[in-house]
């Protein structure tokens, strides 16, 4: 396994650009192996661990839901007004879902049939990818854009927010711009999912990852 080639595509975007539906497309259609860091952040998170042990000390146990669980609302409310709270709690979090994609890797890899193709394409998908100086852990990065006014409605649909508060969440990222500017490859989510799909899939064939 040691010769083994990892293509890594790390997935980022803005919030509610469309990360999900590429992923969900890479992994069902496609068959890619996809590494999730909301995943990873959320087991960072459960009840008992050391890190969810900051965060009840740091802001009181009201951050809790009755069963234990972090109140990610009520949390979502303090560190999207607040960028050194948010800051504060990238830190702790942070480390853990790098870890968690290296293990998940290597995981694929050791996992991988001896007779299939030497190329192993796994997909990292990364909402904090820049922020998070996770890069590193990709071949190529794959930006999800939309118009703002796109995202931002899609923002204030999906998890049912007024716009000063959808406007928050979208302003705590770095701007949709700037992360197409570092992206190797664009796609443009701004109208229909069958537009997308044809994207993506036109992507793979020109790295000849589907035929």
């Amino acid at each position: 396994m040691s010769d083994r080639v990892v293509r890594a595509i790390g997935l980022t975007g803005g919030i509610a650009t469309g990360k999900t539906a590429i992923s969900n497309y890479l992994g069902d259609v496609c068959g890619f192996p996809i590494l999730d860091a909301d995943i990873y952040a959320r087991e960072a998170v459960q009840p008992g661990s050391p890190i969810l042990d900051s965060i009840v000390e740091r802001y009181g146990a009201s951050i809790l839901l009755p069963d234990g669980n972090l109140n990610r609302p009520e949390l979502g409310n303090i560190i999207f007004c607040n960028a050194a709270e948010r800051q504060w709690l990238e830190q702790q979090i942070h480390p853990y879902v790098r870890r968690r994609f290296v293990e998940a890797t290597q995981n694929c890899i050791a996992a991988q049939n001896p007779v299939s193709p030497n190329t192993l394409t796994v997909v990292l998908v990364v909402p904090l990818l820049f922020e998070a100086n996770m890069t590193d852990l990709c071949t190529e990065i794959w930006v999800v854009y939309c118009s703002p006014e796109v995202q931002l409605e899609r923002l204030m649909q999906r998890d049912g927010l007024n716009c000063d508060r959808a406007t928050a969440r979208i302003s705590a990222q770095m701007p949709l711009a700037q992360k197409c500017q570092q992206a190797d490859v664009v796609l443009d989510n701004s109208s229909t999912l069958d537009s997308l799909f044809l994207q993506v899939d036109k992507q793979l064939r020109n790295e000849n990852l589907i035929t």
